[in-house]
Order: structure tokens, then sequence, then C-alpha cells
């Protein structure tokens, strides 16, 4: 983790102060940023930035890369050295961050139950989806599991950020839900805490508490192969 990314040490931060440290026409790279870039599932922010005499550039995508984390804009940016201000699209972020936590909650259950793991998983603004190394499944052990989710939804259990050596990881399997391969080189990790609930490692934004989550409602399921099983679901506002 860069210290420049803000959007891991606090998901609700909408604005910040930051410069352009390099350009490539309509992509700058900023020295400090809260945009999120698209990883894990979980896609990008968007926003703007504005330069001090008051000029706005739409940020449409956001990806890291060798370089950090470039944020595409629909015109050519300000140049390297240009003080800007920053600011995210709220309510896009705030849905998926819903949904994200959503996703945990709903991996939590599953592994409770099954102790099965994730194999895929996909974050929108509208909905979410959860896919797991299951040999059966149904419309209504999907049920079951959303009745699960809203259950922690309803306990309103804080949701929090903490860090880990990976070291500690590998003597912990539970705290790791996805391949080993699909995890950062990094000697320290990042973990998120439902507390009393369920940890794993993760990149993601999240809310503070499971109780922002929403009521979750199943929307479909399907049958990906033989130990592949998929789950969409929607949430009501909080």
């Amino acid at each position: 983790m860069s210290d420049g990314d803000l959007y891991l040490r606090d998901a609700y931060r909408i604005e910040f102060d930051s410069s352009v440290t390099a350009s490539d026409g309509a992509s700058i790279v900023l020295g400090t940023t809260a945009f999120y870039p698209t990883g894990g599932g979980q896609p990008n922010d968007t926003g703007t930035v504005r330069d001090s005499s008051g000029k706005e550039y739409r940020v449409t995508d956001v990806v890291k890369g060798p370089g950090g984390v470039a944020h595409r804009l629909e015109s050519d940016g300000p140049p390297v050295g240009t003080a800007v201000r920053g600011r995210i699209d709220w309510d896009r972020r705030l849905a998926h961050m819903r949904h994200h936590t959503a996703l945990h909650i709903l991996s939590g259950v599953v592994y409770r139950r099954f102790g099965s793991t994730i194999t895929g998983g996909q974050i929108y603004t509208d909905r979410a989806r959860m896919d797991f190394s299951l040999p059966e499944f149904s419309r209504e052990i999907a049920a079951e599991l959303v009745d699960g989710i809203n259950d922690v939804v309803r306990r309103n259990l804080p949701v929090r950020v903490r860090y880990v050596a990976r070291e500690e990881l590998l003597h912990d399997p539970s705290l790791v839900r996805v391949a080993a391969h699909l995890l950062p080189d990094v000697e320290t990790l990042r973990l998120i805490d439902i507390e009393g609930f369920d940890v794993q490692a993760d990149g993601g934004t999240h809310v503070r508490s499971t109780g922002e989550v929403g009521v979750a409602k199943l929307l479909d399921i399907e049958n990906k192969g033989a130990r592949h099983k998929r789950m969409t679901l929607a949430l009501a506002p909080p």
C-alpha cells in the first residue's frame, strides 16, 4: 500500500488536494488520490479534478499501473506540477462500498456453512455477484444464504480495516477466500474485519457498519460448472 492511496485509508473521503506527477495527454497520475482504481471485482471511481484557475476535468476511468494510479480524463489534462483538487462521485462510490461489504458478508455466511472459497465476483452500482466452489446449489440454499446476509445486516456490526504481515495469513488460511496467486505480492496485507463475524484479506472500499449495507434480496442463481455456482443479489436502501 502506498501513502498516496487515500481510498484504502478512508473510504468516506470525497475530496482531496494533490498535484499532477505524470501526464500523458488525457491520462494523469497524482501524488496522492482518493479515486479507487478498478480491481478485485470493484469498478473504478469517477469524478472530477479541478485546477487553481477553476478549470474542471472529468475523470472517467481509473487504473493502477507500474507508474502509479492513472486517472483518465475526457480531455487533455493539466501539466505536471499542477495543483489540483479531486472530488469523487459519492453516490457511485457508496453503491460500490455497500455491495462490496454485502459480498464479504455473503462470503462469510458461505464459509461458515460450507467451508467454501470464492472463485470470482463482480460489483456494480445496482447489484453484485459472487461465485463459489460448491458441489450443490439451489434457489432454496441461495435464499437461506440471503437470510444469513440480512441477519448480519440487522446486527449492525462494525466493519474495520487492519493490516497484518503476509506470514500471518499463511498460518490462518481462513483469512484468504481467494486463490493465493490473486493476493498482491506485498509484505503487509489489508484485512476487512466484520467484528465478531468474519475477517478476510481485501483491497476494496467498504462501509463502516453492516447496517449501512441495506437489506439484500436474491436476483438470480447460475450453475457455471460442477463446482462453480454463481449468485447475484441486489440491495434495498439502508
